[in-house]
């Protein structure tokens, strides 16, 4: 399985560290976050990756290289103007293939065994959920019996934490362009064709540079 990396954010809530870094460069514990991606895919016996950027995305080409340091094999997938999550992924198929794919954000932090997402799914999507946040109290999805459904306010939401495994054909008929992975998403648990799982362990969503402090902590009491 081939994985993906979003790397094409801002990070405008981090200024003013995203101002002259991007934001998956910036250091937790004196270590890029996007090297706790790269680290955890390797460990779990991933070999390819795309990342694709915007935002000073060079800094990103220059810093990581070809992955190989990593034991891994990176692509990019540079973005002129940002494409949104959806038209980002879009743009990077070809680089993808037409197996599913091991998709991460790149402004989290968690101690997630990527290991557990290699084995087939049975629709177009499956989805890692976590517990919502205290920034994101309404949620996104409820999880049943493990089919993921589209969230309300009604009790029981779950947070989509960023990771996931993606068919290729759940972007099927899309143009290129920018435009977001919800909506996709959201057509597919109509259908029932998205499966999910909830994870208990440690996840960070790090928008601020507060929670970046929080990620420091948790790696902290880990060590």
């Amino acid at each position: 399985m081939k994985a993906m990396i979003l790397a094409a954010g801002k990070g405008e809530r981090m200024r003013p560290l995203t101002l002259t870094t991007p934001k998956p460069l910036v250091p937790a514990a004196g270590k890029p976050l996007i090297e706790y991606h790269l680290e955890a895919l390797a460990r779990a016996g991933i070999t390819e990756v795309v990342i694709n950027h915007a935002w000073l995305g060079q800094q990103i080409e220059d810093h990581l290289g070809d992955g190989s340091r990593y034991g891994l094999r990176i692509r990019y997938s540079p973005e002129g103007e940002p494409l949104e999550t959806g038209g980002g992924i879009f743009k990077a198929l070809p680089l993808l293939g037409e197996a599913p794919f091991l998709l991460v954000n790149g402004d989290i932090w968690t101690d997630y065994d990527f290991a557990r997402l290699l084995a087939p799914m049975p629709g177009l999507a499956h989805l890692v959920l976590v517990d919502n946040p205290g920034h994101h109290g309404r949620g996104d999805f409820h999880l049943t019996d493990g089919h993921v459904r589209d969230g309300d306010e009604a009790p029981g939401t779950l947070t989509f934490s960023g990771i996931s495994v993606l068919d290729p054909a759940l972007f099927a008929g899309c143009q290129p362009g920018a435009f977001k992975l919800a909506p996709l998403l959201r057509q597919a648990m109509a259908e029932g064709r998205v499966s999910g799982e909830h994870y208990r362990g440690q996840w960070v969503d790090v928008g601020t540079l507060e929670r970046l402090a929080d990620v420091e902590r948790l790696i902290g009491e880990r060590v």
